[in-house]
């Protein structure tokens, strides 16, 4: 997957008007949005297809995690969506038997991904979780990448801090979609581990998911200009 612009926008917002309103603001500027449970659950299809009529693609960001028949049925009800995800995704520690059955039922018109470690995690949060202290989270989201990959999925969700070690391991074909990017001046909000623009790209990024940063900006196409020309 190729794009001339790696910013995704997450229109994070159960507003319909507002996610409309953000879409056509930043035509041209960004590259993708994408909406998640706050939008979908609010929503639902004719909210996803609403924004869908702008032109703008879509990252159908759902996370499904769930047993191997369950979220590949799930999935090919959301895929009945029109216009189809660019991208959706699953949780890699949903295992192999669940990826692969995610795999199947996605065809090739749409990107599918796996979140591996959530960027408001911490090696302190997964220890608490029963993970040993030899388990971090670059070493684990590396691990469920690679069984992502063997799985057949196009790419990942990871943390910028996790990217050295995926694009070492793995071929750089494999999608990585990147939260947790925070322009220099910006707030980290409720995420741990972040990175800006330039370094998550210099790090092999291919797409930065950013939200606050340019949602709640007074001007949301300046900012996310700006962000692209820092990436220049």
């Amino acid at each position: 997957m190729t794009l001339k612009n790696p910013i995704c926008v997450a229109l994070d917002t159960p507003e319909l008007a507002r996610a409309l309103e953000l879409a056509k603001l930043l035509q041209g500027y960004v590259g993708m949005v994408k909406i998640g449970m706050e939008f979908f659950y609010a929503h639902g299809a004719k909210g996803y297809e609403a924004l869908g009529a702008a032109g703008i693609p879509i990252f159908l960001d759902m996370k499904l995690h769930d047993i191997p028949n369950t979220v590949a049925q799930g999935l090919r009800s959301l895929l009945k969506l029109a216009p189809a995800p660019v991208i959706t995704n699953v949780h890699a520690t949903g295992g192999m038997d669940m990826m692969k059955a995610a795999r199947e039922a996605v065809g090739s018109e749409t990107n599918l991904i796996a979140v591996t470690i959530l960027t408001s995690l911490s090696n302190e949060d997964l220890w608490a979780t029963g993970f040993t202290r030899n388990q971090k989270t670059d070493d684990q989201a590396l691990r469920l990448a690679e069984l992502a990959h063997l799985a057949g999925l196009d790419g990942v969700v990871c943390s910028p801090l996790d990217l050295q070690n995926i694009r070492t391991k793995l071929p750089r074909k494999f999608l990585t979609v990147v939260p947790g990017i925070r322009p220099v001046d910006a707030s980290a909000h409720d995420q741990k581990r972040v990175a800006t623009p330039k370094s998550a790209v210099d790090a092999g990024a291919d797409v930065l998911v950013i939200g606050r940063a340019i949602t709640g900006a007074a001007d949301p196409a300046l900012a996310a200009q700006s962000i692209l020309e820092s990436l220049r």
